[in-house]
């Protein structure tokens, strides 16, 4: 564990010193992520990438990309392109990337069952925006606006989320 984890505590996550509030699934943590059960699977994830709103937030970091009309992210088991960003149109079951809401304005991406899924493992756990304080997620990882941009600007791609 260095600096840099992102680590899940009682109080919140403790990351370069300090403890930042944040939500997680609905259903608590778990060591047996299913899609769609609600859950924050335990374990040390590796970030990956992160995600933007270029329209609305400078680039948060070097290596973030920016979410760009018709970018989605598959969350259907029976799709081949499962647990990946795809473009729109979809036929399959997908959750809008650039959505109107600030939600999905900032993403950062873990390796949960990513980048080779097993399908029914769950999709993507993301580290985004909180709707509001103590509003639970689908399984991911929610902060306070302010505060992820900060986590964000800090971040490197040696970071990773410690879920216990």
């Amino acid at each position: 564990m260095t600096r840099d984890d992102l680590v899940l505590t009682r109080q919140g996550v403790r990351f370069q010193g300090q403890t930042y509030p944040c939500t997680i699934g609905k259903t608590g943590l778990t060591a047996r992520k299913k899609e769609g059960d609600g859950t924050t699977p335990r374990g040390v994830h590796s970030i990956v990438g992160m995600l933007y709103r270029p329209d609305r937030m400078a680039r948060p970091a070097p290596w973030a990309v920016a979410i760009r009309p018709g970018d989605l992210w598959s969350d259907d088991v029976t799709a081949q392109d499962y647990n990946m960003m795809v473009k729109a149109p979809h036929p399959f079951s997908h959750e809008i990337l650039r959505r109107a809401d600030p939600l999905y304005d900032l993403v950062i991406l873990t390796n949960w069952n990513w980048p080779y899924a097993v399908r029914g493992r769950g999709s993507a756990i993301f580290i985004h925006q909180w709707r509001r304080p103590c509003y639970p997620t689908e399984g991911c990882i929610g902060f306070r606006r302010d505060h992820l941009r900060r986590i964000a600007a800090r971040l490197t791609l040696r970071s990773r989320l410690i879920v216990r």
